[in-house]
This record gives structure tokens, sequence and C-alpha cells, in this order.
């Protein structure tokens, strides 16, 4: 039986000093301040036993990590006639590529790289106002999580509209395309505010734990979603939850996660835990660099790659 916490205070030792390795987010003036050298795990098992490291209890943007959130709510609105949409196919892209858009007539390929995810943010917004659907989430994630202090970032939230020109250049393609039902500046209104979602590594943990349990929370025991689906979710997370680098990662780390450009990952092994990690240097794919190799370590050391141990 591994020591859990023993292990995450033994990854968290190992890899602290790289944690200056990889690139900060510059693009986006808010997360070009943030400090390199944080570094939090938090790993909750099904019963709630929560193990933890660095700082794990410090908030931070999760960024793209949000989208599994937002891609739960739109197939609660939606159902399958979400995928007529956006795909489910891996990009091979970066995340804010706009070439396979214009080979494929406006469809993306899924809906974790930024198209697919805009395409998202317009379905969660059917019904209702931009200011609606941010409160949706919002309450969505806090219900997940069993924390109503979590909350948008406001700072970030700016920072992201005023100078999220590559988004605004998609939301437009697609809207040619007629594929967003929405005006492009509420859609990306409501885009932008998931993005800014702060949440820390413990928090982020404790939302995903519902994928790891078969759709039902195991602390609370609402069924947030179907075994079904919490299994779609998850083989999504596997094969499309890093931008281009998802082969590498279920490569070397064998478990559903998604990424956010804030330093932050999310993953989760079916029947035994969810985890998030955040470091925030990125390595050339958008992804944590010491995010990837503590959940790389952490995988190896307990066997619980969907793989195989």
């Amino acid at each position: 039986m591994t020591d859990l916490q023993a292990l995450v205070e033994e990854i968290h030792h190992t890899l602290k000093p790289r944690t200056g390795e990889g690139r900060v987010a510059d693009y986006i003036p808010s997360l070009a301040r943030v400090d390199q050298d944080k570094f939090g795990i938090a790993v909750i098992d099904l019963d709630g036993n929560v193990f933890k490291s660095g700082d794990c209890d410090e908030a931070f943007s999760i960024q793209s990590v949000s989208k599994v959130f937002m891609l739960t709510l739109a197939l609660g609105k939606h159902g399958e006639a979400t995928w007529n949409r956006v795909g489910r196919e891996p990009s091979g892209s970066a995340f804010n590529s706009i070439v396979q858009l214009e080979h494929e007539g406006g469809k993306p390929r899924n809906p974790f790289i930024n198209a697919g995810a805009i395409v998202i943010s317009d379905l969660v917004l059917a019904g209702h106002t931009p200011r609606e659907a941010i409160g949706e989430i919002v309450r969505f994630v806090q219900y997940l999580a069993d924390d109503p202090s979590i909350a948008i970032d406001p700072e970030v939230a700016k920072s992201e509209a005023a100078t999220g020109y590559r988004n605004l250049a998609l939301a437009n393609f697609m809207k040619s395309f007629g594929k967003l039902q929405h005006p492009v500046d509420h859609v990306l209104g409501v885009y932008f505010h998931q993005c800014a979602l702060a949440m820390s590594c413990t928090q982020l943990a404790r939302a995903g734990l519902f994928l790891a349990a078969n759709g039902k929370n195991p602390l609370t025991g609402h069924t947030v979603v179907s075994s079904q689906r919490a299994r779609r979710i998850n083989a999504l997370m596997l094969t499309c939850g890093h931008y281009d680098g998802s082969g590498d990662f279920a490569y070397h780390v064998g478990l559903p996660g998604k990424s956010g450009v804030g330093g932050g990952i999310m993953a989760v092994a079916p029947g035994k835990a969810a985890m998030a990690v955040w470091s925030p240097g990125l390595n050339h794919n958008g992804n944590s660099l010491v995010g990837s190799l503590a959940l790389e370590m952490l995988a190896a050391r307990t066997g619980w790659s969907v793989f195989g141990a």
C-alpha cells in the first residue's frame, strides 16, 4: 500500500528545484507576473482523504482546465447534440491554431482547444445572458468542489479580454461559418471569465472527483453525470486534454487529465483518486513542465495508469 502523503512530499521535494524551467504564459499580462517558483500538488481519494504538499492551497488561474467543467455543463444542457457543433478528435495543432478551422469548415476538432471551448461557451450561453451563464459556471464549480469561496479573478478576465486577439479571430472566423449562435462579444465574455476561475490544487482535485467515481461525487453522494458520460469525458481528457502534447502525456502519465496555461493540471485515476498540480513554467506545448513530471512520478509509483501498472 503506497503511503500517498509521503509520496506527494517526495515528489514535491524532488521536483521543486526544476520550477525555474519552462516559461510562464507571458502573452497574458496577469499571468506573466506569476511567481514561477510556485509548485503545489494535491491528491484526494474516493474516501475524501487529502494528500498534499507545497503551494497546494494557493489559488491560481485554472485557464483551460475550466473546459472540462464547461463541457460537462454543455452536455447536461444539450446531450449528444453537443457533438454536432464540436468534434472529438485530437487536433495535432497548437491550442489557438486557426489552420484546421479553415480546412474543416469552421467546426473545431475537440472541446479542449480554444476554438472548441468557444463553441462550448456558445452552447452554455443558450437561454442566458452572459452574466447569467458566468454565474452558472461559478456555481457549478463551487458545487463540485463543495466550496462557495471559489470565484473568478476579475484582473485575469480583464487581462484576457484586452489581449485575446487570437481568440477574437477564432470566434469571428467560426461566426462567419455560422458556427456560433450568439454575438461574438457575448460568447467571448463567457469564455474569458471561465478561464479566469481561480482555484487551488486542493479545490481542483475535489472538483474533479466525480470523474474518478463514475460520475458521482463520492463525498456527497450526488450524481453529477451518468457513469457513461463520465467515461466519455475521461476519454476526451486522455486523448485531447493536453493540446498537441496529449499523446506524449498519455504515453508518460497514462491518466485522463486537462492542463491550462496557468500551470495547472487536473487528472483522475478512475476508481481511485483525483489530483491536481500547479507549476507555472510551461513546456513548448503549453503544459506545465514540472506538473507533467509530477504526475508521471505519481502514476509510476502508484501504478494508477489506465494502461496498467
